[in-house]
């Protein structure tokens, strides 16, 4: 039988114009939109291209003609631009400043195209440090005999295959160092074959928690391994056998020990590793000081936090006002929330409380603001899909909040709520801003404070 013959992919040339929101580089060739991976604002390339549609294109760079000032040399060896190289980063070719800038007028160009909505100011961005940043990771393990065995890694650019990684550049330098020291204990145990995947925690005094999800039982010898990794390491393994919930330490008094700080709050919230926290400790406490200036709370005041989690703002509000509820759709989340307000001496002035927000209706604002006797602020902290809901219920309400702050990790859900906020209930966007919490990704973490008009009834 004949090899196969690679195929062969067009060549063009183009002159670059712009980033999209993935961070590509945008061109135009014979009317149709041209999207270049690798390719930066100002640059002349050639592009191979590997997708062909009736309005437009995609390709990867092929050969840099005019180089834009701001491409640096990637700093990371598994950073690429095209198939087969590492999916964690995006734009380790773009100076780290620059990613900023890009980032903001994502978030711009978000709220004016999606949302017709212009911030009556930016705020500055926050910037915490660009390398050594991502305190949480969830890292896919594979066996694959052509790469020589176990990988421990990202997935690769759109794919579902593993990068072949023995550093990583995001990743704490001690989780980094301890890569090749994963693959060979998972290609050591007895279930090798059936360990998908190791979740990585670091809170921000260093302690490590890996989790691994393990599809079948150890054995004693696979248990011993583990235990001498740990050592040899110094982490803290958890066993997974089912879904997160399911989660729990090889020995107990690793229960409590990552710790989720805010110094400028004097608090210490124990986390477990499977728990949602941010990836960048240093950006998140910058974040939540913004948030709590930008609400100006009062030690008089009422806050409502909806999406509270385990509480990341639900108690540094605690802190500041007379009382907080905060609302969250997990049972599991609420009692921990309710344990690190106990743990940090905050019980009395606060109240976690299981609701679907995704069905949040005036209904229920008003349950709310008749139980907590009227909301002074909110914070809004929503996943990717926004929070549709609250949105249309505080643009229909006559019982406002003097503030919002809504933290988002979504310019377009932002903008679709900011929308609804300010043309069906007449809120103005006072400010909004981006935070770097995934430096080199093409992640958007934003914030933006809205005030009421004078009447729900001025769109």
């Amino acid at each position: 039988m004949s090899p196969r013959k690679e195929k062969i992919r067009p060549v063009f040339e183009a002159q670059v114009e712009k980033l999209d929101a993935e961070g590509r580089g945008v061109a135009r060739r014979d009317g149709k939109v041209v999207f270049i991976q690798g390719a930066l604002p100002g640059e002349t390339v050639t592009y191979e291209q590997i997708r062909n549609k009736p309005s437009y294109e995609i390709g990867i760079v092929k050969e840099i003609l005019t180089a834009s000032e701001l491409r640096v040399e990637p700093a990371c060896p598994n950073f690429g631009i095209g198939p087969g190289t590492c999916g964690g980063c995006v734009m380790q070719h773009l100076d780290a400043r620059a990613q900023v800038d890009f980032k903001q007028t994502v978030l711009t160009d978000a709220l004016w195209h999606i949302g017709k909505v212009t911030p009556e100011s930016i705020l500055p961005p926050i910037v915490g440090e660009f390398w050594g940043y991502r305190h949480r990771a969830r890292l896919t393990v594979r066996n694959v005999a052509k790469k020589g065995g176990i990988l421990v890694g990202f997935h690769e650019k759109s794919s579902s295959y593993v990068a072949d990684m023995t550093e990583c550049r995001i990743l704490p330098q001690k989780v980094s160092d301890m890569l090749p020291a994963m693959r060979e204990l998972v290609g050591s145990l007895t279930i090798a074959e059936r360990l998908p995947q190791i979740e990585v925690a670091v809170d921000g005094d260093g302690h490590t928690a890996l989790v691994l999800r393990i599809l079948e039982p150890l054995t004693d010898e696979d248990t011993a391994k583990i235990e001498a990794f740990a050592q040899a390491q110094n982490v803290d393994i958890w066993l997974q056998p089912k879904g997160p919930d399911s989660a729990y330490p090889m020995h107990p008094q690793a229960r409590d020990r990552l710790k989720l700080k805010l110094e400028a709050f004097d608090l210490a919230i124990s986390f477990k590793p499977t728990d949602f926290t941010q990836v960048n400790h240093r950006v998140n406490r910058e974040m939540v000081s913004r948030a709590i200036d930008l609400l100006d709370v009062k030690p008089e005041h009422h806050v409502a936090d909806f999406f509270c989690g385990l509480g990341n703002f639900t108690l540094p509000l605690a802190r500041c006002s007379e009382y907080v509820t905060g609302i969250e759709g997990s049972e599991a989340l609420v009692e921990r929330a309710r344990a690190g307000a106990a743990a940090n001496g905050l019980a009395q002035k606060t109240n976690f409380v299981a609701r679907n927000l995704f069905t949040w209706s005036t209904q229920d604002w008003d349950a709310l603001w008749e139980k907590m006797g009227g909301i002074d602020r909110v914070l809004i902290d929503p996943p990717r899909e926004g929070a549709q809901a609250l949105a249309q219920t505080l643009a229909a309400t006559k019982k406002r909040p003097s503030r919002v702050v809504y933290v988002s990790c979504n310019p377009a859900t932002l903008a679709r709520d900011c929308a609804i906020l300010k043309h069906e209930g007449g809120w103005h966007v006072r400010a909004a801003g981006v935070m770097n919490m995934f430096p080199h990704t093409a992640h958007v973490e934003s914030i933006a404070v809205l005030e009421p008009g004078e009447d729900p009834d001025l769109a």
